[in-house]
């Protein structure tokens, strides 16, 4: 049987693409949202990626386009599609920084709906791990002691989306190639975003245009760097280098938009930080 080689330095490399593609995306759709809709945002993305995965698709094999999870890959990709609005929303009215940081609950809302709906084990350490999420998030939104950010709210709803998506992929692994479910993920998502974007359209101008490429490549680019890094490595070893995001987007944020970080934001993502880990080398436990 081919396995892949293992290499921890060139899992790192690529996770390092994966910080630097997500965060040209998160920069992308801050400029556009000046200008655009959500939606059109989302538009073009869906548009950008389902050209170039057809393009893939056709190369590697047409069969690739054949599946028998249809209703799944259209539940799976509603969601996906709130769960994205909700990340953009939050890309508007919050500091680069807290959207990452809110988002880094999304793999204990993994953990959590896996072991409701795939039986995965939920062991001592995961739940601790788990309750020092939420602990994390408390932290970072303040609600009681500052107002809450409506905005913070949509992304943590999203962060769940996207855990609950994770959950439905997991389900899905065993038979549909990677190409495929990027395939019916745009291929939902276009028709959804076109005909939320149409009372809001606005032509775009052309100094746009690179932007627009931009969140679309930097979308799949993420998805590419992803799957080569945990390809090379084990999971529990590649996923914490993702939480470099963090002092990267708190660096752009203030580079590009004078953004100030506040501390809670810093102590409460350390605190959802150290959880992910332990639920990421808490599964044998």
């Amino acid at each position: 049987m081919n396995t892949v080689p293992q290499s921890l330095p060139g899992a790192v490399v690529w996770m390092l693409g994966a910080v630097v593609a997500l965060t040209t995306m998160a920069v992308a759709g801050r400029e556009l949202a000046a200008m655009i809709s959500v939606f059109e945002i989302m538009f073009f993305r869906n548009l950008i990626c389902l050209i170039i995965i057809v393009a893939l698709v056709w190369r590697s094999g047409r069969h690739l386009f054949a599946t028998q999870r249809l209703p799944l890959h259209g539940f799976r990709n509603t969601i996906h599609f709130a769960a994205q609005a909700g990340w953009y929303y939050g890309l508007i009215y919050l500091p680069l920084s807290e959207v990452f940081a809110i988002e880094f609950t999304a793999p204990i809302w993994t953990a959590i709906l896996a072991a409701f709906f795939l039986g995965e084990r939920l062991t001592a350490v995961r739940i601790v791990g788990t309750l020092l999420g939420f602990l994390g998030v408390l932290v970072v939104i303040r609600p009681g002691i500052a107002v809450v950010d409506p905005a913070a709210l949509a992304v943590l709803g999203s962060a769940m989306g996207f855990g609950m998506m994770f959950v439905i992929t997991r389900s899905m692994a065993s038979t549909e190639a990677a190409l495929t479910i990027l395939f019916y993920m745009n291929l939902v998502q276009l028709p959804l975003s076109f005909a939320f974007m149409l009372p809001f359209w606005v032509t775009p101008p052309q100094e746009l245009w690179p932007w627009i490429a931009l969140t679309g490549l930097g979308g799949l680019a993420s998805h590419y760097c992803f799957a080569r890094a945990f390809a090379l490595a084990d999971a529990a070893r590649v996923a914490p280098i993702d939480f470099v995001r963090l002092p990267v987007a708190a660096l752009v944020g203030y580079w590009l938009y004078q953004e100030p970080t506040s501390l809670y934001v810093w102590l409460g993502a350390a605190v959802i930080i150290v959880g992910n880990i332990m639920n990421l080398r808490g599964g044998r436990s």
